[in-house]
């Protein structure tokens, strides 16, 4: 019964957590939206952020409640989850021919900064046989995080210029189809998109929005950690088991639904665009900022250098270089993405 009721806050953790994160981003960006701000400027900033807010928020409670397994499980854990779960669900219904240039720089971010991490970790000073991430080290990592973020302001004021080129100057413009795709929603001008309304009602829901969406990702984050770390304690598993999958498929969970809507609109760029996006904000962003709160050294578990880390680079090495060179998804990356994601969630049983 215990177990039960354990597994019931946990999910309704989850659940908090993913409509939580879901109004706080609208909130985000209609905020953003009425400070003048442009949508695609906004969705390169705010959102970007914002949807990371979960993974995050987990991490930082886990830390302060000093439950590291759960706090590093759930930060690698949820890379390892988009990879080899949402984007091998992706790759599998959705091969196909890609603009290598639209992905090139976000996948060698992507993969410098596993590399990074894990340099950095198994470098870091050893306590007690056991290494740690300082302050220091991480600002390292953290550094990939503002170089991820200038580039997505960059590329956005790129495009927002190159969309007023032909009107402004006659020029022909060529795009490919993937970034005609990207480009479709704010494609409209200004003069052509609706006003953002600003009424009473509207500002009231919206700060309702806000402060919600926060309390319930905070809320969320709560339960599960709480009832992540009783549910190891139950049923005799690791709490980086717990970690590595319940908590980390389940802050997952927003970029898993982004997929699903995707492969039903078949448009393959946003789905793997928003995963690559995603993995890199927790991996820059995450340890570093909870290394931080931890007081200046976070642990870094055994499994999580050993396992994690690595099935992580592999995972990434596996979705991202074959694309590179080909200029193509395939399909056998969608498998293999699977196969390598069963095989590291049974040696995270097996060994742990």
């Amino acid at each position: 019964m215990e177990i039960f009721i354990a597994v019931l806050l946990l999910l309704v953790g989850i659940a908090l957590i993913v409509k939580g994160g879901d109004f706080f981003v609208d909130a985000a960006s209609w905020m953003a939206e009425v400070s003048g701000l442009p949508p695609l400027l906004i969705g390169a900033t705010v959102v970007s952020v914002a949807t990371t807010l979960p993974e995050l928020i987990v991490s930082i409670i886990a830390t302060t409640r000093g439950s590291v397994e759960i706090a590093v499980g759930n930060a690698v854990g949820s890379v390892v989850a988009n990879l080899g779960l949402i984007m091998a669900i992706s790759l599998f219904c959705m091969p196909g021919k890609v603009n290598r240039k639209q992905y090139l720089f976000k996948s060698v971010v992507l993969l410098v900064a596993v590399l990074d991490l894990m340099l950095v970790c198994f470098g870091g000073e050893v306590v007690n046989g056991t290494h740690t991430l300082n302050v220091w080290t991480a600002l390292v990592v953290f550094e990939l995080f503002f170089v991820f973020v200038f580039e997505n302001v960059m590329e956005a004021l790129k495009t927002m210029k190159n969309q007023l080129s032909p009107e402004s100057t006659g020029a022909n413009v060529t795009i490919s189809s993937e970034e005609a795709e990207a480009l479709a929603a704010p494609a409209v001008s200004e003069e052509e998109q609706e006003p953002v309304k600003k009424d009473k009602k509207t500002v009231i829901i919206n700060i309702l929005k806000f402060v919600g969406g926060a309390a319930g990702v905070v809320g969320g984050a709560e339960l599960l950690v709480i009832y992540g770390q009783k549910l190891a304690l139950l049923a005799g598993v690791p709490e980086g088991v717990i970690a590595v999958t319940l908590v980390a498929i389940g802050t997952s969970l927003p970029e898993l639904v982004t997929t699903i809507s995707a492969i039903v609109k078949k448009k393959a760029s946003i789905s793997v665009g928003n995963i690559i996006g995603a993995n890199i904000l927790d991996i820059t962003m995450i340890l570093p900022i909870c290394a931080m709160v931890s007081g200046g050294s976070l642990i870094v578990p055994r499994e999580a250098l050993l396992l994690d880390m690595p099935f992580c680079l592999g995972l990434s090495a596996v979705g991202l270089i074959p694309m590179l060179i080909t200029k193509k998804f395939h399909r056998w990356q969608g498998v293999a993405l699977f196969v390598i994601y069963a095989a590291y969630i049974a040696l995270r049983i097996i060994l742990t």
